[in-house]
């Protein structure tokens, strides 16, 4: 336990469950989407729709996907200078059954027009988890390089992308593996201790019944997959704080 898991996280409030977790859900989404949003669905559920206005849940949200930390002070100004950064933003509410309290559904389209969707939580003291990818079961923190595999379920792919990681001296904190029916679609989500090389995404993209590969750098400038064949630079907002 380190001393944010008792005095929480140093952040631009008022919470930290829904503004600076909603912060870090935005953050975390844009990484994974892999270049800078040009439109935004945002669909508020239970506590987040609810008392979300008050504690700034949308501003906070917003402010993510533009970049922010949740200790940037921009973050009151977000839903203003999201019209300078060029984010067309539209709220609404999700029709999400069973979902955590502090839940919002993003559907995201880039600059080059990829698409991305995701169901994030926020579940305290700044703490998120991205619960699905695309409609896919997901269950990581963005605390860690993750790596999320979409395959078609067949022998051998869970053993090529383990032994590339080897390979690489890249160590698996986390994987969990999910498929919607035997043979059908299935999906790897592993959370690395190192940074994974960007070869190595391209190589996995290559993989004959390999669909799709997204990847969570935390690596400042961090090359992010998303496509097959395709990896975007991502730069952060560049208004002057």
């Amino acid at each position: 336990m380190n001393i944010f898991d008792i005095i929480g996280p140093v952040m631009v409030g008022p919470s930290s469950s829904h503004t600076a977790g909603a912060v870090r859900i935005g953050l975390i989404s844009r990484k994974l989407l892999g270049e800078p949003v040009k439109k935004a669905e945002i669909l508020l559920y239970g506590s987040f729709l609810a008392t979300g206005k008050g504690h700034g849940t949308q501003k906070a949200l917003v402010a993510g996907l533009m970049g922010m930390e949740p200790d940037d002070n921009r973050i009151p100004d977000a839903l203003e200078l999201a019209a300078a950064y060029g984010l067309d933003v539209i709220f609404g509410e999700a029709a999400l059954r069973d979902a955590h309290p502090n839940s919002v559904q993003l559907k995201l389209v880039g600059e080059t027009g990829r698409m991305l969707e995701i169901i994030g939580e926020s579940i305290g003291g700044g703490i998120i988890n991205i619960a699905q990818i695309d409609g896919i079961a997901t269950n990581f923190s963005g605390d860690y390089p993750t790596l999320v595999v979409h395959n078609i379920d067949q022998p051998g792919h869970v053993t090529e992308v383990t032994s590339m990681l080897a390979h690489k001296s890249v160590n698996i904190a986390t994987m969990q593996l999910y498929r919607s029916n035997r043979g059908g679609d299935a999906v790897m989500v592993i959370e690395c201790d190192q940074e994974i090389p960007k070869e190595s995404i391209s190589w996995l993209e290559h993989i004959e019944g390999i669909k799709k590969v997204t990847y969570l750098s935390l690596s400042e400038g961090g090359t992010l997959q998303t496509n097959k064949g395709k990896g975007e630079k991502y730069d952060d907002i560049s208004f002057n704080k």
